[in-house]
């Protein structure tokens, strides 16, 4: 389950029943920027599921085999879905974001960069909770920017020729979401199915959500040069994708479906072995090298790692632009939906199941988005399976009208919303 933050000044009570964090055990990655974790913010029931002997690793050096073990034993804390976390990146002019951890009415103020400021909420009991958290601290967080005489940018990318070069994590912002991994079994809403069906949705909530067409102010030939940058592609004439980092799969669950023995662990235990570390080499490479490596070292691996979808004691889903104004109220309203809601997992993963054989499917979404057909027809089954679920759950009529005409707007025409940023944006001759 996903872990509540340590008590802030000012927050609202946890309803009881939700978890906290206690002692010296704060909250899991979602008490701080997404993605970001550190071994003490594991959720603390994996940790619990841990050996003696890997828990002595934490300053021992560590063999190869159990780093592995140590990252499938932490991958998933098992439980039913309902829990709702909100991570929303904010794109500063200048680049110039005010150091150090800042508690907000709920959740924190953090800097990734000069350029980036990320706002976490905890953990909430719902969808709306977790709007209205999110809500709060966006306003405390403008409020800051505002004192600091910053401005918080409408896109995902920085918008100035004059800007410096910035990699996928410190020039671009998006809006990622937590949810409980599920229970583990085999079930529509357990953890396995799940696993697989946040990967076959990713590209398509991608190409929906594509919010960063510029890079330095000029039309790239991407929707989204955040998801351009993730997958080292490049995304101005001469210009490499700038993001040293790791190759991203197509999909961490090839493989899975119906009955698969695979287990996601292992898949996200892999990935992790074998992606690149701040050398360049592998993690897996390092240890057969030599290198002498400890938990603390593998933790700050794990937290340089940003998959679109990742395994960090619960899910965590990383793919969306951040959204002008209040938009980012939908993705988190529809990703929650398809993957929280029984019958609209059934109809997500009906209407993208195909999507694993597609070629180039991520290339395709970050560069052509909604206008790629494949794309644009799983996005309306998906969009009307989350409104549907939304309706049945009884959510306010002011976030389903949102949701409604978002598909309206785009969806249903095959746009995104990097589509109005090129249309007013001069293109060169």
């Amino acid at each position: 389950m996903l872990a509540a933050t340590g008590p802030v000044a000012g927050a609202a009570e946890t309803p009881k029943g939700a978890p906290t964090a206690s002692g010296p055990t704060p909250a899991t990655a979602l008490d701080r920027p997404p993605g970001r974790p550190t071994a003490e913010q594991t959720d603390s029931r994996t940790e619990k599921l841990l050996p003696e002997r890997l828990r002595r690793h934490r300053v021992t050096n560590l063999t190869e085999q159990a780093a592995e073990e140590l990252v499938t034993a932490r991958a998933f804390a098992p439980g039913l879905p309902g829990f709702v976390g909100v991570a929303v990146d904010l794109l500063l002019d200048p680049a110039s974001a005010p150091a150090g951890r800042r508690p907000l009415r709920h959740g924190f103020l953090d800097a990734r960069s000069s350029r980036v400021a990320v706002v976490s909420a905890p953990p909430s009991p719902g969808l709306e909770v977790a709007l209205r958290r999110m809500s709060d601290d966006l306003a405390a967080a403008t409020r800051v920017m505002d004192q600091h005489g910053l401005t918080v940018l409408p896109f995902a990318t920085e918008a100035s020729p004059a800007d410096p070069p910035h990699t996928y994590a410190t020039g671009t912002a998006g809006i990622r979401i937590g949810l409980e991994a599920g229970p583990d079994d085999d079930g529509p809403l357990g953890l396995r199915r799940r696993w697989v069906l946040a990967h076959n949705l990713a590209p398509v909530l991608a190409a929906a959500f594509a919010n960063a067409p510029l890079r330095h102010g000029r039309p790239t030939g991407w929707r989204s040069v955040r998801q351009a940058l993730r997958r080292d592609l490049a995304v101005l004439p001469g210009h490499p994708g700038n993001l040293p980092v790791q190759r991203i799969p197509d999909t961490l669950a090839a493989g899975f479906g119906p009955g698969s023995a695979i287990d996601p662990r292992t898949a996200w235990a892999a990935h992790v072995m074998d992606s690149p570390t701040i050398t360049g080499r592998s993690l897996r490479e390092r240890f057969r090298t030599g290198a002498r490596l400890t938990a603390n070292d593998l933790d700050r691996h794990l937290a340089g790692l940003r998959p679109p979808v990742a395994a960090r004691g619960h899910l965590e889903i990383d793919v969306v632009d951040s959204q002008p104004g209040n938009g980012w109220r939908v993705p988190v309203a529809v990703i929650t939906a398809l993957l929280d809601d029984p019958r609209a997992a059934q109809e997500a993963y009906a209407a993208t199941a195909h999507l694993a054989g597609e070629p180039l499917l991520w290339e395709r979404a970050a560069r052509d988005a909604l206008t790629d057909p494949v794309l644009a027809d799983a996005a309306r089954a998906c969009f009307l399976a989350a409104y549907g679920a939304l309706a049945r759950q009884g959510v306010s009529r002011t976030l389903r009208d949102a949701v409604a005409d978002f598909t309206e707007t785009y969806v249903n025409r095959g746009r995104c919303p990097a589509d109005d940023l090129l249309d007013h944006t001069v293109r060169p001759v």
